[in-house]
Formats: structure tokens, sequence, C-alpha cells
């Protein structure tokens, strides 16, 4: 078996290799999202974790790692008596890929011995696997969600509770939770999100020597791994020594009440939601001093923690940009944990031990840093998170929303205007708040038992959703088993025991994710002030909508003499708000060129991924003063599910939207009525 990667041998990523191994310390902090671009080790670092965590004593043959000095009661393999045979192994790393079906995340009847037995049997999924270990979870924003909830359900209780194919079980199944994600691919939900103790954001280095460094290492593992592993044993063991050093420390750890104090001051000034966020400040702030070899946590020790477990807890609007406002949180910790004459933690020493040999500060991994760890990886006095751009939409008081540049407003051609109308960007950008929209979902169901992107707009046939009926298994590979029909098969055939032949397959309704394609009028007939923010707004709703049930989005405009895609198709919704914000409008109309464009990338996005329906929203008045008659282009998106938003307004209305709409076959809106209905 090859050598995985020395966790030692990363070069660079500090607050990484710091929030792993705090985690591997105290588990009760709740894991780590690592959140970066493709390519920056992300899971290269992970794996290398697991070699450093501590083996474990299991009750020998028990399926879920049952602890023998304190075996689970309700245990499916037990129950276990105190006397009970143990064994010891590595703690588990078990890693769940995105395309895991819940049978296998949750474990399911064991059709082996149901079949060949007559017993009803339980077979453990992943979870129990994962019991006393660490599960991986890679591009987990990726993942779907009813894998989600399970995974939000076991994160919660510490139980995993299956209840499916005649099964009912309960067992433990506690674990350290560690996620991957590129946020170029789209958010995961904010509920999981806040169900990791710390968030952190790689990125790559951005100077040459860490890159030399990175690819020089990375070839002389692939060429001799156990070579190359053994260069770094020493390393690992210390650092493996070192966690279970800190593991015996933690409980003699003091947090004292004025730390308390603090740690609830900067949460709340920090507007976090809940009370997790506090708990997990606290706990990593006492890991963070097991850590350093310290009995009483320490004011740098809070500001390390915080740093590390507040930037993804901010109360904040779901499509803003992703990483939290880094400024706002140093401000806070300032003020909170500032110099004080009168407390005795401004006393306070670290140890040699704990300091960096360069910059006389505390360490953050607790070993000297390698070679170009400086080049844009962060330390612990950078922000954890990906610093992302600053929030777009109306800001908050007392956020500096009078130093907002102005924006630009192009004038109509034609119509009487001194010059570019300028104000305030806020004003501008959205006229209020994004509302709840209406459903607007296409009709029917996509008939793909396996194929359908899960999410939460559109009927489909697929692996999870509500049971409609069966059916004998196609190409012989049975996905989901119906029992009942089965049963039913074969005592319809006389039979006494169940066959291949009686096998049926269940056929489950649930809700499919659909590519969203925007296509937005921003040309001078509709630039006026006002009704140009509304519009804003409006799309910013539709935007957030989209978000909530998983969608893919894309988004075109038309103005002047072309239409421009400002968004290629993308899970990342938040690159939508910000194309919507820095959204140019005025010129004349050609609507047909927005339609032409629309149908060219649909038909390139069918090529990509033929399992997602698309589902066209066309936010115009329906003017072209510009290009070709728009009905004539319509042809080109025949039978591209379409909803046309009416945006005209005036007491003269020319219906041109609707006519639009009755040529592509779709439902017209009226701007006004997108609020009108709950979905």
């Amino acid at each position: 078996m090859t050598s995985p990667y020395p966790f030692s041998a990363v070069v660079g990523l500090p607050d990484l290799r710091l929030a792993l191994l705090l985690t591997a310390v105290s588990p009760a902090i709740g894991g780590v999202l690592v959140r970066g671009e493709k390519g920056t080790a992300k899971s290269t670092v992970v794996r290398g974790l697991a070699t450093l965590l501590p083996e474990v004593d299991v009750v020998a043959g028990c399926r879920f790692a049952c602890d023998p000095t304190a075996p689970d009661p309700s245990c499916p393999d037990g129950p276990h008596s105190l006397d009970a045979p143990a064994a010891r192994r590595r703690s588990a790393l078990v890693e769940l890929p995105v395309g895991a079906t819940e049978d296998r995340v949750v474990g399911t009847l064991d059709l082996q011995r149901a079949l060949g037995d007559g017993v009803k049997a339980y077979e453990p999924g992943l979870l129990a696997a994962a019991h006393r270990g660490v599960l991986y979870v890679d591009e987990v924003n990726l993942l779907p969600d009813h894998l989600v909830d399970l995974l939000l359900d076991a994160a919660a209780m510490g139980r995993a509770h299956v209840e499916r194919d005649g099964v009912s079980v309960k067992h433990a199944a506690r674990f350290l939770l560690v996620g991957t994600m590129n946020p170029e691919e789209g958010e995961p939900r904010p509920q999981l999100v806040d169900r990791f103790g710390l968030v952190v954001g790689v990125t790559s280095p951005t100077t040459p020597a860490p890159r030399a460094e990175v690819v020089r290492r990375r070839l002389a593992y692939e060429l001799d791994p156990e070579t190359f592993a053994a260069r770094f044993i020493e390393e690992d063991a210390a650092l493996a020594g070192r966690i279970a050093t800190a593991r015996r420390a933690l409980p003699g750890v003091t947090l004292p009440d004025r730390q308390l104090d603090r740690i609830a001051r900067i949460c709340l000034a920090y507007r976090v939601d809940g009370l997790r966020a506090d708990i997990v400040v606290a706990r990593t702030a006492v890991a963070l001093a097991a850590w350093h070899g310290r009995t009483v946590v320490t004011k740098d020790d809070l500001r390390d923690a915080a740093r590390l477990a507040l930037p993804h807890r901010r109360r904040r609007d779901p499509l803003d940009p992703p990483g939290a406002d880094q400024e706002r949180l140093e401000e806070i910790l300032d003020q909170e944990l500032g110099d004080d004459p009168d407390d005795p933690d401004d006393d306070a020493r670290h140890d040699p031990g704990d300091e960096d040999p360069d910059t006389g500060g505390p360490s953050t991994a607790g070993e000297p840093a390698a070679a170009g760890d400086g080049g844009g990886d962060g330390g612990p006095g950078s922000a954890p998170g990906n610093p992302g751009p600053p929030p777009v939409g109306p800001p908050p008081a007392g956020d500096h929303a009078a130093q907002a540049p102005p924006a630009q407003v192009e004038p109509t051609p034609g119509e009487p205007s001194d010059g570019p109308v300028t104000q305030p960007a806020g004003e501008l950008a959205f006229a209020q708040a994004p509302y709840k929209t209406r459903l607007l979902r296409i009709g029917g169901r996509a008939n793909r038992q396996q194929g359908a992107h899960a999410g939460r707009r559109s009927p489909a046939y697929s692996r999870h959703g509500r049971v409609v009926r069966s059916r004998q298994p196609s190409g012989g590979k049975l996905v989901s088993l119906h029992l009942p029909d089965s049963l039913r098969a074969a005592a319809m055939r006389g039979s006494r025991s169940v066959q291949t032949q009686d096998l049926r397959e269940a056929v489950k309704v649930g809700r499919e994710a659909n590519l969203v394609l925007f296509v937005v009028d921003a040309s001078g007939s509709m630039a006026a002030r006002q009704r140009m923010a509304v519009v804003k707004t409006a799309v910013l709703s539709l935007l957030r909508d989209a978000y909530q049930r998983r969608d893919k989005v894309g988004m075109i405009t038309f103005r002047g003499a072309e239409a421009t895609t400002v968004l290629e198709p993308t899970a990342s919704h938040e690159v939508g708000v910000l194309r919507l914000a820095e959204l140019r409008t005025g010129g004349r109309t050609p609507l047909a060129a927005g339609l032409l464009r629309a149908a060219r990338t649909l038909h390139g996005e069918r090529r990509r991924d033929a399992r997602r329906r698309p589902l066209l929203v066309i936010v115009t008045d329906g003017r072209a003063t510009s290009g070709a008659d728009p009905l004539t282009v319509a042809p080109a998106l025949a039978g591209i599910p379409a909803v046309v938003v009416d945006c005209e307004s005036g007491p003269v209305r020319l219906g041109l939207a609707g006519r639009l709409a009755r040529a592509l076959s779709a439902d017209c809106v009226p701007l006004s009525a997108l609020s009108h209905m709950g979905s």
C-alpha cells in the first residue's frame, strides 16, 4: 500500500494545518470546512491528518467501533459486556463521495441475508464506519440535499437513526467531519456550514519559491513515495505525539470567566446567529491553550480561535459574496482584546517552544514554517476565510454607506438629458430588499430515474423522493428495492421465496434542480432610475430563489447593438449578484440578439449536461429598437420552457412582452406579480 503524502511535507497553509490539528486535539470543536480553488492541496492535507490521529481501542468484531470501556448499549452488534475482547486499530478515515447513495451513507437492509437466509439484517453504511474517526466529504457543496440532511442529523445528535426497508436501527456516529469545496462551484447550505466548527480558506502561493517547492516535493513523492515519506517521519511522529499530549492536557485547561465574557461580547458585536459560535470559540481557545502547553486560556488564544471559528457565522444574506468582513472582526477583536494595564493576560508570555523563530510570535502549527509559508497562504495574523468582495446591496446602518462611490446610468437616446445620471451606488443597485418570488418551474417530470440533478424546483423522477409505483429493474440493476411489490410478485408466482425475477424497483418522484438562464433587458428603454432599480431587485430575488432551489444560473444582458453573456452558467450564485450590481444600462434594445445568444448558450449547455433541464427567464418590456424582429427568432428557442417577466409600466401599455411570450409558448408574468405568490 502506498504511503500517504506526509502531513508535515505540505508547504504553507498554516491556518489549515492549525485548524486540523486543533480538531484532532478536541473533536468536540466540530470539524473543519476547507474552502479553496482547485489544486490547493485540500485533499492531500486532510488525508495526511489521518496518519497523525491516535489509535483507538474497539470491541473485537464490532462493525460499529464500540469503545470496550464504554460500549454503546444500543449497538446493533451488541450488547457488549465490559470484558468483551478488544482490538486496537488506527482511527478510520472514511471518504463520502458526492455520488454516494442514501443506502451507502446510512446503511440498509442486507439483501443477501434477507433473500438467502430469510432474516431481516442491517448492513451498516459510511456513518457507522466513520464512528470515532474522520468522515471526509470532498466537494461538500455539491452533495445532494437529502445526504446533507443525513449528515446534519448525525453531526447534531452523534447518532444515526435508520428507518427504511423494514429496518429500524440506531447506532453511535460521532466523527470528525472534514469537508472541502471550491467556492466557484457554488455554496453549501448555511445549515451545513454552521455544523463545521472551523472554516479555513486556502489559496495558491503567489510567489515563485513556494510554488517551486510544492512541485519539487510532489515529483519526489510520485517518484518514490516510501523514501519521501521517510524524510518526514520524525516530524509527523512529533506532531502525533503532541496531539496525544494535548488531548491528555485538555481536561486540565481553565477558561476564566473574564474570557467567557469576552467571547460573549465578541460574538454579540459580530452579529452571529445562535449560541453555537460562542461554544465553538470557547472549545477552540481551550484546544489552543492545550496545544501550546498552557493551563489557562489567554487573550491570544481567544483571538486566534475567533479568527478560525467566527467568519462563516456572521448574519448575512445567503447571496452575499463568500468570505466575511475581516476588517470588522479585527476591529471587534482589537476593541475587546486590546491592551489593558489591569489585565493579567497582558503580562503573559508565550513559552519559548511556541514562538516562531522568524517572527518571535506564536507558531501557527507548532512547527517552523515551511519554505515559502508567507506566500499568500495566511497565518495566525491573516483572516482564515477567503475574503471576498464587499456585500452587494444597500449597506446596513453604520457600515459607511456614505463612502460608496456614485454609480453611472447612461441616458436613453432620444430623451432629454444633461449627461449621465449620478446617484449613490446603493440606491441604484436595488430599490428594496429582495423578496420571495412565486415559483417558476418547468411543467411535467424529467423522465430520468438516475439522471436528474437533486434540487427543489421542478418535479422529476429521481433516486429520492415520494414512491409512486414500482417497475422491473432496468438493465438488470436494482437501484432501490420496492419490498412489498417484490413480495407480491413472488406470491403471484405461488413461490414462498423471492427470486431474482420477482425483484421490483421503487420509482420515486422528487424535485430536481434546473439551469435557470436570465436574459435581462439593460437598454435605455428600461434605464429610468427607479424602473431599473425595481428590475434589478426582481432579478436579485429570482437569483436568491435559484440559490435556495440549488439551481445552476447564467445571465445574458442586451443593450446598444449586441447581447453579452455576463455570467456563464455556473453554480456560484454570488457571482451573479456581483454581475447584476455592476450592470451598466442605456442604449438601444437588441432584443433579438439577446434571444439568439440565449439559444446558443442553451444549446452548448445541453451538450455539456443533457440531464439538467433549462428554464429561460426573459426580463423585458418587449420593446425592440435595434436589430431583427424578436418574433422572427423565436423558433430558435422552440421547446425551451420559458417565462417572460413583463417590465412594461406607465398608463399606456403596448403588450409587447405578452406577444413575445405567446411566440415562445411561455408564461407571461407582470413584474408586479412576482412577489404576490409564495412557492
